[in-house]
């Protein structure tokens, strides 16, 4: 992203012109953040530190910002995000093997990233589709009742990403 780009006025509209030119930086923080992390797969460090340069902000004021929400990561990411339910439906029809199976197939632990950048393993509290339990979100496709066969299915599909 070119830092250039980032205009507090332009980001913030009519609401600009009520600010103070500090509170015009702090405001485009977020959007900047989703600019980054759309352009590189996360929020790299020397990116962070000239976003802080250009807004006049210190990168502990950015690094506060992008670590309060979950969406925002700092190291990259695999093409493929596996996130396995593990809400109660989803846990009692054997989510955990899901996790399990996954976790020794592709030596990740849950919250990790492969070497190769193939899969990150997350788990979630609840997907909203209880009735198709075990369930898992692949990047953002709904993945239900996941079996032997679709667990299979699931791995092969993530094996055969490109690096």
């Amino acid at each position: 992203m070119n830092l250039e780009e980032i205009k507090p006025d332009k980001e913030l509209g009519i609401i600009s012109g009520i600010l103070s030119e500090f509170d015009k930086k702090k405001g485009v923080i977020i959007t900047t953040l989703h600019k980054i992390q759309e352009e590189h797969g996360f929020l790299p460090g020397d990116v962070l530190e000239n976003m802080a340069k250009k807004l006049g902000l210190s990168l502990a004021e950015i690094y506060s910002v992008a670590s309060f929400y979950k969406q925002f990561h700092f190291s990259p990411r695999g093409k493929k995000i596996v996130r396995v339910c593990m809400g109660t439906a989803c846990h009692v029809r054997g989510a955990s093997k899901v996790v399990h199976t996954l976790e020794e197939q592709f030596n990740v632990k849950e919250g990790e990233t492969t070497e190769d950048l193939k899969l990150t393993l997350e788990t979630v509290g609840c997907v909203g589709c209880c009735g198709l339990a075990p369930v898992a979100t692949v990047n953002e496709d709904v993945l239900g009742e996941i079996g032997p066969k679709k667990l299979v299915s699931l791995i092969d599909e993530i094996n055969k990403v490109e690096e």
